[in-house]
């Protein structure tokens, strides 16, 4: 049998199921400002409070209805907890904490704003006597993203694809360099129809003879994550033709230099000798005079 009610499922067996309605509809016009906003992501456990005490006594005398937007999810008639299809063993309640629910390994599809209402017993009929929204958003982190080249176009264009996958809200992504946002190509979002996660890429052509530090910017929600790719520009390297004139300069230059040092050592060998056969000469004189 299927569970998946609207507001009128737990109220089959009420005595007034149209006046009820109409409650609740007038309950909601009034209450729909100011509704508590949790935050939470896939896995984890969500903690919704219906902001109202009861003591123990009186569970027999109220009915808690907790329902997502128009859909039933938990209901307590009588002391006794209901738990629908889409949310049995993972979603129970707390009476001792304002009488919430907790809803554990949180789904995207959990999304949505949770409506407590309490009714009481009087008169032989139920009353509402409470009723208290919390907006639940769950979400799916991305991963950092990640930088690939895709090569070159054309001539002294590089081209660089950013991309990330497996998060949610619906992402949006930028270039920027120097805080200044960049015109992107081939940006795309796409959505897996069964996890409803988001996957984002986006690419980017640039001048390589231009030094160049680019952010990759994906925002979702109020959350973002973000990579840096830093492009440094080759020196130009010389051609063959170049080499080979390098190669001979620096041959011929050490030529000059050992033809130059050998000149130098073949003109100045003579004086050298000279100067060695006067210094002799003079020192045999000096010697046959001290000793006559």
């Amino acid at each position: 049998m299927d569970h998946a009610a609207k507001w009128k499922t737990p109220l089959l067996k009420h005595p007034y199921p149209k006046l009820f309605l109409l409650l609740m509809l007038a309950s909601l016009f009034y209450f729909c400002s100011g509704i508590i906003q949790v935050n939470k992501t896939v896995e984890e456990v969500a903690v919704l409070s219906c902001d109202y005490n009861i003591s123990t006594e009186e569970l027999t005398e109220i009915r808690i209805y907790w329902q997502k937007d128009d859909e039933m999810v938990l209901a307590v008639m009588s002391g006794k907890v209901q738990v629908w299809p889409k949310y049995k063993n993972r979603t129970f309640t707390d009476v001792t904490d304002n009488h919430s629910i907790v809803i554990m390994a949180l789904r995207l599809s959990d999304n949505g704003k949770y409506t407590c209402i309490i009714q009481k017993i009087e008169k032989g009929s139920y009353k509402v006597k409470h009723l208290t929204s919390v907006m639940l958003l769950v979400r799916a982190d991305f991963p950092v993203p990640s930088i690939t080249d895709l090569g070159n176009p054309s001539h002294n264009i590089k081209r660089i694809m950013c991309l990330t996958s497996g998060g949610f809200p619906k992402p949006h992504l930028s270039w920027l360099e120097n805080e200044e946002e960049l015109n992107a190509i081939n940006t795309t979002v796409s959505q897996d129809p069964e996890t409803e996660l988001y996957t984002i890429s986006s690419e980017l052509d640039f001048n390589m003879t231009n030094n160049h530090s680019f952010l990759c910017l994906v925002k979702y929600g109020n959350l973002i994550v973000s990579q840096i790719f830093n492009w440094q520009k080759s020196e130009p390297q010389p051609s063959n033709n170049q080499l080979w004139i390098i190669i001979l300069s620096s041959v011929v230059s050490g030529i000059v230099v050992i033809t130059a040092l050998t000149l130098r050592c073949l003109v100045h060998r003579p004086a050298a000798r000279w100067r060695q056969r006067e210094m002799g000469r003079a020192w045999k004189w000096k010697r046959s005079h001290l000793s006559t």
